[in-house]
């Protein structure tokens, strides 16, 4: 294996995936004193999902009461915040403010705010235009949902400590190596990888399944895995736009939710740049090219909440892509994650659509798969 020393033949747990929810997860096994390596088919850690998104620490606000994106999201969140404040990671406590411009939209706050409560999340204020308007003067809008405990971070130095956490603790990530088949034997997984264009047999006591983009596709190549526990995997690419000028923001802007994602939002950066999106663009692969005609619809829907932004200082940043496992008419997903007393397979672990607020959730996953792997596993 690459940049590795040899491994013993059978291992505690090899989690598949060093984004930040593999990195979260291995972090946390390696620091219980378990032998862990990370395989990761990329050059790097984080180079898929983890590195494409709005790195937006979410509040907890649009999830569906008991639904694993609300509890691990309400739980992420302050572990987050927590984890930063420990290792001098960069983040902003910035908050964030939905605006509504129609009565439909201005019951869907109420709703929010509602559904935030339920979630445990207290501190959503309901704002009238004046109010609004007082705290972001350039907005256009009828009222606002203000969320102070939503913030930004720098995602990738977030992974960069996990990873050194990881590797402290005795951990291992093992790149440009991917899983190209599992099956099971005298109560192990029997692993083939490939390497530097070689396959390798290890055997594991456990093998945590973290794939993202490629979760379902891992899942098929592990045998006597009944298809029914592997949902097919969406791709929905989300464009970003950047803002070449100033801009009058010191909050994070948001419209009320659309069907597959939150809209087209202004997230700021840590240096306090803007950039627009994502929006929801159902694609047959990934695909990280940013459509540049796209720029009218972003314009547009920018347009609605703050008029006098000028069409040309958008200009194509980068895109990101979402594991989707509901489809674009379906209702929004959950979190599924799944062990042996789901699928019956000793020793596996699988974590599918796990899309936004997965950066805000990593750690709060990790606590979870944890308590499977010591309920069902060890």
């Amino acid at each position: 294996m690459n940049n590795s020393q040899p491994y013993k033949n059978t291992l505690d747990v090899v989690v598949v995936g060093a984004g930040v929810i593999g990195l979260s997860i291995a972090r946390k096994l390696a620091l219980a004193g378990r032998e862990v390596i990370v395989l990761e088919r990329n050059s790097n850690i984080g180079k898929e999902i983890s590195s494409r998104n709005s790195e937006v620490i979410h509040a907890g606000i649009y999830y569906p009461q008991n639904t694993l994106k609300a509890k691990l999201c309400t739980r992420g969140k302050a572990m987050l915040y927590a984890y930063c404040d420990e290792k001098s990671i960069s983040y902003n406590r910035c908050g964030k403010l939905i605006v509504a411009s129609t009565e439909n939209q201005k019951k869907t706050l109420d709703k929010l705010q509602n559904c935030a409560l339920a979630n445990g999340v207290e501190d959503t204020q309901i704002l009238d235009e004046i109010e609004a308007r007082k705290l972001e003067p350039a907005i256009k809008c009828s009222a606002g949902l203000f969320s102070p405990s939503t913030g930004i971070i720098d995602s990738h130095q977030f992974m960069l400590s996990l990873h050194a956490d990881l590797e402290n603790a005795g951990g291992k990530v093992v790149l440009l190596t991917e899983l190209v088949g599992a099956c099971t034997k005298n109560n192990q997984l029997l692993l083939q990888i490939k390497s530097d264009g070689e396959l390798i047999s290890i055997a594991s006591q456990c093998m945590i399944n973290c794939a993202g983009l490629d979760g379902s596709n891992v899942a098929k190549n592990i045998n006597k895995l009944d298809k029914k526990h592997i949902p097919e995997t969406r791709y929905a690419r989300g464009n970003y736009f950047s803002y070449q000028e100033k801009h009058p923001f010191q909050h994070l802007i948001y419209p009320v939710p659309e069907p597959g994602g939150l809209g087209i939002h202004l997230t700021l950066d840590l240096d306090g740049k803007a950039r627009f999106g994502p929006d929801v663009e159902w694609v047959e692969k990934p695909i990280y090219s940013v459509d540049a005609h796209r720029r009218d619809q972003f314009f547009q829907a920018i347009s609605n909440y703050w008029p006098n932004i000028k069409r040309e200082s958008l200009k194509p940043d980068y895109a990101g892509i979402r594991p989707k496992i509901v489809g674009p008419n379906d209702s929004p997903g959950d979190f599924m994650i799944q062990g042996p007393q789901t699928h019956g397979i000793s020793g596996l672990i699988n974590l599918f659509g796990i899309e936004s607020p997965g950066l805000t959730a990593s750690l709060a996953i990790s606590e979870y798969v944890m308590e499977i792997f010591s309920k069902e596993i060890m």
